[in-house]
């Protein structure tokens, strides 16, 4: 996700409810968030998902810290936890400080974290991460510059990078140089080589990210993919590489235990598209002969976003029979309604989560949410990411 002002943190799936350090709860009937669901080879004993959110936490060479064992653990109420997005390759990192899968030290972090999960009782996925052009040559091997399906630079957009003085500072993305054709089954190998040291690291699953302009929707929107080959002009080229990576990626690791994301209403990144909505139907009728266990669509969640229309969503359960997962600014009975309308089958909490580790206990008991510390998503230590209690836990409380 990265280090942007905070109408670009579209990561963290903003709740309404985010109006006080105590706001007051909602009130409802939320019965159905918390029955059983079977999602691909998990059974998930509530409908709230812990949405992928980048904490930016890792140590320098991408690995995950005890630190972020203890946190995802206290959040293991979740029916689901996604993790941060994890690149697959240095190729694929576009920020300093967020962690890695594609070295045995970053396995060996991601395990302890998998293990302090399972202990309490939790059920966790790891996002599959290529950031394409959204990156910098400081970033890179050699200093290189970033790949992306074309030369075209995501103007306005910057990364934060860690200087050859040990200093974090914000730089803009430069031109990124167009994948060769015949690098394209490399990158498609990365990913399967990270989901296979995923599951060795004890994860239940992957997530392939394929939203928020990030490498794989770049090759989906027709503003930032400019080629003329086989991955490139018409919509059914556009999804080639997406379709790649998930037959790479099921199988090595299985159909249902894969999901993929995707955030065809959202502009992040500089990637306003016309054509990405009729693309994103074309990727989803693909997707749907794949039989994997769901897609997680990432939708706008600032104060003037868009809805997401009806007819949009019925498109979607037309084509695909699979799970529906939805992140965006969701209440619990925004979720539930969603829910019950058949037009969803889980709904997905960010800042919610990280201020209320037990979060799926206060919407069942109607107790008032925590708000989230907005300085300390990004790097530090405990303060704003082990330190949120339970409730009760906290001499303000009960």
């Amino acid at each position: 996700m990265g280090y942007q002002n905070i109408k670009q943190q579209r990561d963290l799936s903003l709740d309404h409810n985010e109006t006080g350090r105590n706001a007051y709860p909602e009130t409802g009937d939320f019965s159905m968030l918390f029955k059983p669901y079977r999602l691909g080879d998990l059974t998930l004993p509530n409908r709230l998902v812990m949405a992928p959110m980048t904490r930016s936490r890792a140590d320098i060479n991408g690995r995950p810290t005890e630190l972020a064992a203890t946190y995802y653990a206290q959040r293991a109420e979740a029916g689901l936890i996604v993790t941060e997005a994890t690149q697959i390759s240095r190729e694929g990192q576009g920020y300093s400080l967020t962690p890695g899968i594609y070295t045995p030290g970053q396995r060996d972090g991601w395990r302890v974290v998998t293990d302090a999960v399972h202990a309490a009782g939790g059920r966790i996925l790891l996002q599959l991460w290529h950031v394409g052009r959204i990156s910098h040559p400081l970033l890179q091997e050699n200093n290189r510059l970033p790949v992306a399906p074309s030369a075209v630079r995501a103007k306005g957009v910057r990364v934060y990078v860690v200087d050859g003085d040990g200093e974090l500072r914000s730089v803009d993305c430069e031109e990124p140089r167009a994948l060769e054709t015949h690098e394209i089954p490399r990158i498609v190998d990365d990913f399967r080589r990270a989901a296979a040291l995923a599951m060795s690291a004890g994860f239940d699953g992957v997530e392939i990210h394929g939203a928020n302009g990030y490498l794989i929707d770049q090759f989906l929107r027709s503003t930032t993919n400019l080629r003329t080959d086989r991955y490139g002009g018409s919509p059914a080229n556009r999804v080639r590489i997406l379709t790649e990576i998930v037959d790479a990626v099921t199988a090595e690791v299985g159909a249902r235990r894969t999901g993929v994301r995707l955030s065809p209403h959202v502009t992040l990144q500089d990637t306003a598209d016309p054509e990405m909505i009729d693309t994103s139907l074309v990727a989803i009728e693909a997707l749907a002969s794949k039989n994997i266990a769901y897609v997680h669509f990432a939708e706008a969640d600032w104060d003037d976003a868009p809805q997401v229309p009806i007819d949009y969503r019925e498109s979607v359960r037309k084509r695909w029979p699979g799970s529906i997962i939805v992140a965006g600014r969701y209440t619990a009975a925004r979720g539930a309604r969603l829910i019950a309308s058949g037009l969803a089958d889980l709904v997905t909490f960010g800042r919610p989560f990280i201020a209320n580790p037990d979060l799926p206990t206060r919407i069942a008991e109607a107790l008032p949410l925590a708000t989230a510390d907005a300085s300390t998503f990004f790097r530090g230590g405990e303060k704003g990411y082990i330190d949120y209690p339970r409730f009760g836990q906290h001499p303000e409380e009960g």
